[in-house]
């Protein structure tokens, strides 16, 4: 119910207001959702691991009932508690700036956003830490302060779980952060969603109240940055519920994936793709790939299949589309061709007189729906270039991680419940677009394998280099 003193966010107008300021709750108001925890449980998840994770899950029915019985701030408290006591402070602000953005970017409202948007000067006001939201705030959001609760931060670089005076961000306190902010010039509009944000709403000029009428998102395109990077194992939002149930299923999921991994390292590659579908694993195969080089007949030399990089996985899941073994050059590729010796080119052209060879001018396996620039080199070995665009659909877990274990991203990948791979073969570079035969440069081959897969796939091509992915 829309609170009496304040109108309905749908009534706020957007015509003029590049001049302006705006004070802006987050949870409930910026965002869909009213409630900070999955936001908590990722913070726990992957800056403190698991076992801190089901920790959070299970002071849940605590929390709530402080909430309902006490106040919003010691239940912020008890929360906060669980999910930082002990935690590096950078580790903190690191899964702040690589992993939260996605979730954040996938829940914002669309007349929170809408309203906010139009503002010349947005702050963003809310109880959540500081350290925790700003870094979206700022670049998806494009807010010029972020104003939050602040943690105590040891002299140790650990966070003590405590939070820092003037407490959390709530009610009165709230109230006091944006005057000290604005000063004597209060902002133009105020947006909050409940009781606690009504005092520092009250000191705007014009204040409007975020109702619980039924909105989808924001599509991520439209924020005012696109997510290009990021990291973190789960794939969906961690509310209370899907938290649950993740960790319900990951006896059963771990099982699963020790059969998935090991078991197809004792069957030869032809059959791997059927031993796949009995296991729930779904491989998509498309397109027309070249048949084996047999170079001890022909003479032919092998074909370079030149594939983005998604998970670990890419160059088991590229042999059994192929249905045969093919010698893959890895991370090492970029590495030691970017060293640009003779012994390193000599090497992989042997390779490709023996057979056919599978890389990945990426380095690293992609972050997100992008793809970084590609390492030029590989376009100098041969002119029997095969572009290959490969994509991993996970519903549960991710298969590839920069902060996490890395031999751990094939289990990972295969505790999904159905997970699925795309391999999709395209046409074999003309010789008009090679560097032999076309006279073109390494670097024009190299960009041009990366927009082909890029349309493929449907993803951004950028020129973040393999350093900062």
């Amino acid at each position: 119910m829309v609170a009496p003193r304040f109108k309905p966010i749908e009534q706020c107008a957007t015509e003029g207001r590049s001049r302006q300021a705006v004070a802006a709750d987050l949870d409930g108001t910026l965002l869909l959702s009213r409630s900070a925890f999955p936001y908590y449980l990722l913070v726990a998840l992957e800056a403190g691991g698991a076992l801190r994770a089901v920790a959070l899950l299970l002071s849940v029915p605590f929390v709530y009932l402080t909430y309902v019985a006490f106040s919003e701030p010691l239940a912020v408290r008890a929360l906060l508690y669980v999910a930082v006591a002990g935690l590096r402070a950078a580790d903190i602000e690191a899964v702040a700036r690589s992993v939260l953005p996605r979730f954040y970017a996938g829940d914002v409202h669309p007349e929170g956003w809408r309203v906010f948007r139009s503002f010349g000067r947005r702050c963003v006001v809310t109880a959540s830490p500081r350290a925790m939201v700003e870094p979206f705030a700022r670049e998806f959001l494009g807010a010029d302060v972020v104003i939050g609760t602040e943690l105590e931060v040891g002299d140790d670089g650990r966070a003590t779980g405590f939070v820092a005076k003037p407490g959390v961000l709530v009610g009165e306190h709230k109230r006091r952060a944006v005057v000290r902010e604005f000063g004597g010039a209060p902002p133009d509009v105020g947006m909050g969603d409940r009781q606690s944000d009504f005092d520092f709403m009250s000191i705007c000029t014009e204040a409007y109240i975020v109702t619980r009428k039924k909105y989808r998102a924001v599509p991520r395109d439209q924020l005012q940055s696109r997510v290009v990077l990021h990291d973190g194992r789960l794939v969906r939002r961690p509310t209370a519920t899907n938290t649950l149930l993740t960790f319900l299923w990951v006896p059963v999921g771990f099982a699963l994936a020790l059969l998935r991994v090991h078991l197809i390292r004792l069957l030869p590659e032809r059959v791997v793709l059927y031993a796949y579908k009995l296991l729930g694993v779904k491989l998509v195969v498309r397109g027309h790939p070249p048949p084996p080089a047999a170079a001890k007949k022909s003479r032919r030399p092998g074909v370079l299949f030149v594939c983005n990089h998604r998970t670990a996985l890419d160059p088991v899941m590229v042999a059994a589309a192929l249905g045969r073994k093919v010698t893959c050059v890895t991370g090492s590729f970029a590495g030691v061709l970017g060293r640009d010796t003779d012994a390193a080119r000599a090497r992989v052209r042997r390779l490709l007189e023996e057979g056919d060879v599978v890389v990945f001018p990426e380095g690293a396996p992609g972050r997100g729906p992008s793809l970084p620039r590609f390492g030029a080199l590989f376009a100098e070995l041969t002119d029997r270039i095969v572009p290959v665009a490969i994509d991993a659909k996970e519903s549960m877990f991710r298969g590839s991680t920069a902060r996490g274990l890395k031999r751990m991203d094939p289990y990972f990948f295969f505790m999904n419940p159905r997970p699925t791979y795309e391999v999709t073969f395209l046409d074999k570079l003309p010789g008009e677009l090679t560097c032999g035969g076309g006279g073109r440069s390494a670097v024009e081959v190299a960009d041009y394998v990366q927009k082909v897969l890029a349309v493929q796939l449907g993803f951004e091509c950028t020129s973040i280099t393999r350093k900062e992915y």
